[in-house]
């Protein structure tokens, strides 16, 4: 997105924010195609006959967004980082509603690596990964947003920064972190649930 057009979805958030629905007719037709491409990265990872859809789980965004009005929004990448954090948490609570056990269900392991940044690639370990991630805010709620930011919000490094007010070198470094940590974390669950 160029720097301008970033500039006006900014402005328009703030508008919204400040209660001017004119300024979400205008903002949504801007960042739809970009929140169907987080949808669509999302859904790569799911069962096949996923009864919830792309579009469905856009829509199920813009519900939970429009219902969103107090958030301060800073800029257009912290909107985005919302939106990947509620479509994180509606395939989750979907996933729990499934009927998927607490560490797994079942599911295929996953690797956290950078090469799963890719739209291409599957990711099924979500409710074991979000369970993961809780724990890791726990102990380091920075680290837990940079993974929740990059993995499943697909930002850059450069947006992470921005959106959690660190450096680009910060971000990279809780990214190695958080995800020796996730995989150390996911390993004990794939060993049995082993502390040792």
């Amino acid at each position: 997105m160029q720097a301008s057009s970033a500039q006006h979805v900014t402005q328009l958030l703030q508008d919204w924010s400040q209660g001017k629905d004119a300024a979400l007719e205008e903002l949504l037709p801007l960042v739809h195609q970009e929140l169907r491409r987080l949808a669509r990265r999302y859904m790569l990872g799911e069962r096949r006959g996923h009864t919830l859809q792309t579009t469905a789980l856009v829509n199920e965004a813009y519900l939970k967004l429009v219902n969103s009005r107090h958030v301060n929004w800073q800029d257009r990448a912290h909107f985005f980082a919302i939106s990947a954090q509620l479509m994180r948490r509606i395939l989750v609570d979907y996933a729990r509603a499934r009927g998927y056990q607490k560490r797994g269900g079942g599911v295929p392991k996953v690797t956290l690596d950078e090469a799963l940044m890719g739209p291409q690639e599957k990711r099924h370990e979500l409710v074991e990964l979000d369970d993961a991630l809780k724990a890791l805010a726990g102990v380091d709620p920075r680290k837990s947003k940079v993974v929740e930011l990059r993995f499943f919000g697909g930002l850059s490094v450069e947006e992470t920064a921005e959106v959690l007010k660190v450096s680009p070198d910060t971000v990279m470094r809780d990214w190695r972190l958080a995800k020796a940590w996730l995989a150390r974390e996911m390993g004990k669950t794939e060993a049995g649930g082993n502390d040792a």
